[in-house]
């Protein structure tokens, strides 16, 4: 019988790919070619698409291109969504046993790669048509619509190339986690310290600390210091502080096994389990689903609901189109996916406040749980390579039987009550206005962390080259 990967054989020759080095890179080289590809990102997400106009519509992506590290109107339209979600599509297939490899074949890691490029590149073209034909861009000609298509699939395809440049020992660490920092980076100073005034505003700057300033020397009241409804506030700018605070702090909460080596009887450690076990990678998830059931939902009604009258269709999504020309999800699963966006809004409406917080915890959870045997990370997995590596858990036999009962204890409950941290973080620090979201502060300090070790680890690996086999 045919395994699935091996249908990917005959197209893995055609598949563009950024060749491994042959040997290790420098520190310094790699430092240059991680900047090189930011320095494109950033480029890249200034560029304006050529022939769309997005001035004065509302942006029905805009809580969502944190985790996509994309800018409305821009080659960057689509970010790193189509790599996340077909990362998804795959991690749910090998879930589920349609897709099975095994990590140690370098053969079956090449076309598990060449796999997800496929589907990267499928859902390129799927998400760039969805953009044009749901009316994103308002009413379009043909030609605008052929050449907005085009410069979608091509920007798609230098994501994905400088993601793997990154990926594969030319640069540090991962593309896709470099360019979501720099998104939230953007993002939040612009939110603190941008000086244009927002359309429709108070006449002070969008930014929340010069309007702070702008309100004082003003003479407006105290209050209107701090707070402003629909804008960036000192309210939210406090709040930003609060959460990195908390989330570095829950970065650092672990559980801790004392191991021993079995060929150093001397030698003892401690395996570190962190709360945040599997890291940002279901928060990740679970927005890539929400954004895309807004674009499939925003393509059915656009098509065939646009009266709100088809009660299956309504179920998925239920839209008004606003002055502005956007979409406003007034129900269905589209309206209970997506943030009330502020303290006004939940107020407005806190059943979908409360069930939106449920949502976002409960699939942060499901995810959670699902990446522990998808990734690699489950007790069964874990004790196999405690085992290779020569380590034991000290009181306990050299085998693997008790040694996967013990992690039993720990891996799971720690899974869930992460799941459970990440997905009460995201969704409440919506509401209280946070810049760049809890979701994004949350991917922020642990990608930046990552990249700390990842240096410390680098440097100390030139310094000292003996060393290395024993960093792994």
């Amino acid at each position: 019988m045919v395994r699935f990967l091996d249908l990917f054989k005959p197209v893995s020759r055609f598949i563009p790919e950024v060749r491994a080095p042959q040997k290790k890179v420098p520190f310094n080289a790699r430092l240059m070619w991680t900047l090189a590809a930011l320095i494109v990102y950033l480029i890249m997400s200034e560029i304006p698409l050529y022939g769309v106009t997005t001035g004065g519509t509302t942006d029905p992506y805009a809580t969502l291109r944190i985790i996509f590290a994309s800018n409305r109107g821009t080659l960057l339209e689509l970010g790193i969504g189509p790599i996340v979600t077909a990362g998804l599509i795959i991690q749910l297939l090998a879930g589920s046993n349609i897709i099975s490899f095994d990590r140690s074949d370098p053969e079956d890691r090449g076309l598990f790669t060449t796999a997800s490029k496929v589907f990267s590149f499928v859902m390129v073209i799927v998400q760039a048509s969805l953009y044009i034909v749901s009316g994103v861009y308002g009413v379009i000609s043909t030609t605008q619509s052929v050449l907005i298509f085009v410069q979608l699939l091509a920007a798609g395809m230098v994501i994905m190339m400088l993601d793997e440049l990154v990926q594969k020992g030319w640069g540090i660490g991962s593309g896709i986690s470099l360019f979501i920092v720099a998104g939230i980076t953007q993002n939040i100073w612009w939110m603190s310290f941008s000086i244009a005034p927002p359309p429709g505003g108070d006449g002070r700057s969008y930014g929340a600390i010069v309007a702070l300033f702008q309100g004082i020397m003003g003479g407006l009241a105290p209050l209107e210091w701090i707070y402003r409804s629909g804008w960036p506030d000192m309210i939210g700018f406090l709040m930003t502080l609060v959460v990195f605070a908390f989330v570095v702090y829950v970065e650092g909460m672990r559980v801790e096994i004392p191991i021993s080596h079995s060929s150093y009887r001397g030698y003892r450690s401690r395996m570190p389990i962190k709360l945040l076990y599997v890291s940002n990678i279901p928060v990740i998830l679970a927005y890539a689903m929400f954004a895309n059931i807004q674009l499939v939902g925003q393509f059915v009604w656009s098509r065939w609901n646009a009266d709100n009258t088809n009660f299956v269709f309504n179920m998925l999504g239920m839209y008004n189109r606003t002055e502005s020309g956007g979409m406003d999800a007034i129900g269905g699963l589209a309206y209970y996916t997506t943030s009330p966006g502020s303290l006004s809004g939940v107020a407005a409406d806190p059943i979908r406040a409360m069930l939106y917080l449920l949502i976002v915890v409960g699939f942060c959870v499901l995810f959670s749980l699902t990446w522990l045997e998808i990734g690699g990370l489950g007790a069964d997995q874990m004790a196999d390579q405690l085992l290779q590596s020569g380590m034991q858990v000290a009181g306990f036999r050299r085998s693997k039987k008790p040694l996967e009962k013990l992690l039993n204890r720990y891996i799971p409950t720690i899974t869930l009550i992460g799941g459970m941290i990440v997905g009460l973080l995201a969704a409440t620090s919506e509401f209280f206005g946070v810049f760049g979201s809890g979701m994004g502060a949350l991917l922020a300090v642990s990608i930046l962390y990552q990249y700390y070790q990842t240096m410390v680890q680098e440097q100390v690996e030139d310094l000292y080259p003996f060393l290395r086999g024993a960093l792994g």
